[in-house]
């Protein structure tokens, strides 16, 4: 964890009725001094969508070499590699040498139109990469939601995610720009 970083604690509670997950997890999340509420949010959100008990954060920012989030077998192979926001084609093409699996979750509006543009003949290629967009305004009202000591009550039905903290609620729907191989893996 950077030694500025501020440190943010979530309690969630994940209905993921599509995956017919149901669990209660505990987070610490290390906010970079550069790092928006909104990028650390949608980390949080990429959290949710594949909860898992060996799913856990890098660590940050500053380390290029690793994913916001990753979930390692027990032999220490990595099953599953996910980047938050427009990362650059060569690192994506590298994770995906790396992992099993890998997800971007991109954000942010014409920024991340852009990025997709650029990059989607390259990304093509890539048979275990799945790159998903969060609209505008979700990510946004998701930033909302961000508080040093945060309870997260999260329901994911139908492809449609609703995360709320008992006074305010965010419902979002991600747009898929490159589907993941079947069968989906979280």
């Amino acid at each position: 964890m950077a030694s500025n970083a501020t440190v943010f604690k979530a309690a969630l509670q994940i209905s993921d009725v599509d995956r017919n997950y149901y669990q209660d997890h505990a987070l610490t999340l290390a906010r970079h001094p550069s790092e928006t509420d909104e990028r650390m949010m949608v980390r949080l959100l990429a959290f949710v969508l594949h909860a898992h008990e060996a799913l856990s954060f890098g660590r940050g920012l500053s380390t290029e070499d690793e994913p916001d989030l990753w979930k390692r077998d027990l032999t220490g192979v990595i099953e599953l590699w996910i980047v938050v926001g427009q990362p650059d084609e060569k690192s994506i093409r590298q994770a995906c040498g790396r992992a099993k699996l890998v997800f971007v979750y991109t954000y942010g509006g014409r920024g991340a139109d852009l990025w997709w543009e650029q990059n989607r003949a390259k990304l093509a290629r890539l048979e275990n990469l799945a790159v998903m967009n969060l609209p505008p305004d979700g990510s946004r009202n998701l930033a909302k939601l961000a508080q040093r000591d945060m309870r997260l009550q999260c329901t994911i039905q139908d492809g449609l995610i609703l995360i709320g903290d008992g006074n305010n609620s965010v419902q979002i729907e991600l747009t898929v720009l490159k589907g993941a191989p079947a069968p989906f893996v979280h």
